[in-house]
């Protein structure tokens, strides 16, 4: 154990944090601030918890930050510990990211196809229930007393209006954005994400499977400093 003279500890975590290896220090989850440079590196060292690699590609830990918090005390007993972040948060242990290669391309393939797929459906089944085709018809016929074809400047102008107002809507196009507010499609998907990670704390805590105050860390004891 530790003996220093009293220093206030600044933690912040975040809602999900990514590690990439099976041996877990509080520096690889948690922003530690400390006024003491080395005490702040001897609590990065603290091991917090250990993944046994196994079949499946990904784990995850639900750990609370008084489980954090004890670990810094035991080390420390003396320190004002103040959190600045979430209360819970998740560990993902990711051993590897896929390089690419042909199975990558082809699942980009298939979703984009899926998606244009889906997408057009969608705009021709709108069209369809509308009956767009005879209202141009009726349009088209009473603004220039001809029959329409179904291929007149209403058509062209309907299409190109489409694609205009479905970059403007989205304000992104390949790799160009428009303006540097976040795109409704990235608002839900954050908002997805959200809702996932709630989900995954909410159920650790009721399975009582959370890494809290008390549970022995799955990793190797960590060393007093001085």
């Amino acid at each position: 154990m530790t003996k220093s003279r009293q220093e206030t500890v600044y933690l912040k975590a975040e809602r999900n944090v990514e590690v990439h290896g099976p041996e877990v220090t509080l520096g690889d989850v948690v922003q530690i601030l400390c006024g003491d440079p080395g005490m702040a590196g001897r609590i990065r060292q603290i091991p917090l918890l250990k993944f046994t690699p196994g079949k499946r590609r990904q784990d995850r830990v639900v750990v609370s930050v008084l489980r954090v918090v004890e670990c810094i005390r035991d080390l420390y007993p003396q320190a004002e510990i103040q959190n600045l972040g979430e209360p819970d948060f998740i560990v993902t242990y990711e051993p590897g990211k896929d390089t690419g290669g042909f199975f990558h391309g082809l699942k980009v393939a298939v979703v984009a196809l899926c998606s244009f797929t889906g997408a057009a459906f969608s705009v021709m089944a709108f069209n369809n229930d509308v009956d767009v085709t005879k209202l141009f018809g009726q349009i088209y016929q009473l603004v220039t007393g001809a029959r329409s074809d179904g291929f007149t400047i209403l058509e062209l102008t309907y299409c190109i209006g489409m694609v205009i107002g479905i970059l403007v809507f989205f304000d992104h196009f390949g790799k160009k954005r428009f303006s540097a507010e976040p795109t409704p499609l990235e608002v839900e998907m954050r908002l997805y994400e959200k809702d996932i990670q709630t989900t995954l704390i909410d159920n650790s805590s009721r399975k009582g499977s959370e890494l809290d105050v008390g549970d022995i860390p799955p990793g190797p004891s960590g060393s007093s400093g001085s």
